[in-house]
């Protein structure tokens, strides 16, 4: 039997038909055949979660994204295929996740070893979000970006007040400190360059003279060597020895030996002494207050009256 171009041709184009579906519902995630396991997930902002996006488990694939549909509400609602017969608690959670730094999303179920139920296909998962590298380093930069702008405003301030303070004087003023400035520099610069010629020219008197201070402490250095080996033993014994003679004089004169001693230490001559000085001042005060009782003296040869000790009233008024 002989089969027409016409049936060949339809054939041809309904196997092609076939594999189209076959390969548009494998690129979608679609499984042709319905052995898979449904799950969904619900997120208020997807991030630009596509269909056939990978989910893993523990960086393993288990399934893909089938569908992913927007609700009046504002939320998306996620459709998971899972070809793997993995189980996991229903209260492992779906982790959206940033992939790579480029970009792009992928989920990830956290599982929770809890000892709950197990999840079943049509369970709708618990959901959420970790921020990716660039989503972090922006949530950081958004309070620095603020930051650098009040600093921004500050330093415009800062500026305006100082354009302000600064008028045309004050700017020709610091002008001239900074020429100022130069010039001394320069003269610095040319001061350096003229004690280097100095220097320079010197070099051999300098070289000279650290010769001789290095010559000077070398003496020295002999010099007090020798004063360290000078022997003070001896002249240390002289001031023992004469230490030692004060000590014994000093015994005898508390042991009342000597002239010294004894008048120091005899008590009778002490007071012997003590009395002598008393009637000397006594003596000097009667020939202070009755001159004539001692000195006798008459024109005449007159006899001199008997002399009467006087009264002690009459001795406070010749006093006074």
């Amino acid at each position: 039997m002989k089969i027409s171009r016409e049936i060949k041709t339809a054939l041809l184009a309904i196997t092609a038909l076939v594999l189209l579906y076959f390969g548009i519902s494998y690129l979608m995630s679609r499984s042709v055949f319905s052995g898979d396991r449904v799950f969904y997930a619900e997120y208020n902002d997807v991030g630009g979660l596509l269909p056939a996006t990978k989910v893993m488990i523990n960086g393993f694939q288990v399934g893909k994204v089938q569908d992913i549909q927007l609700q009046p509400s504002g939320k998306s609602v996620v459709t998971l295929a899972l070809d793997n017969d993995f189980k996991f608690s229903k209260n492992s959670t779906l982790q959206l996740q940033e992939n790579g730094f480029i970009g792009g999303k992928t989920l990830a179920i956290m599982l929770k070893q809890d000892g709950s139920s197990i999840a079943v296909s049509g369970d709708t998962l618990k959901t959420e979000v970790r921020l990716g590298m660039i989503d972090s380093f922006k949530n950081q930069l958004t309070p620095l970006q603020a930051k650098m702008e009040n600093m921004m405003v500050n330093a415009d301030s800062l500026l305006t007040a100082v354009n302000e303070i600064l008028d045309a004087e004050s700017r020709n003023n610091i002008k001239n400190t900074i020429k100022e400035l130069n010039a001394t520099a320069a003269n610095f610069k040319k001061a350096s360059g003229t004690f280097n010629s100095i220097l320079e020219n010197n070099k051999q008197k300098l070289d000279s003279a650290l010769t001789n201070v290095n010559t000077i402490t070398s003496n020295f250095s002999k010099i007090s060597d020798s004063l360290a080996k000078i022997k003070f033993n001896k002249t240390v014994k002289q001031l023992e020895s004469t230490v030692q003679g004060f000590n014994r004089i000093a015994a005898g004169i508390e042991k009342g030996e000597g002239s010294v001693g004894k008048l120091l230490k005899d008590e009778e001559l002490y007071n012997n002494l003590t009395g002598m000085s008393l009637q000397m001042e006594q003596l000097l005060e009667d020939m202070k207050l009755n001159p004539k009782r001692y000195v006798h003296f008459s024109l005449f040869g007159k006899r001199p009256k008997q002399y009467m000790k006087p009264k002690e009233e009459d001795k406070e008024e010749k006093k006074n």
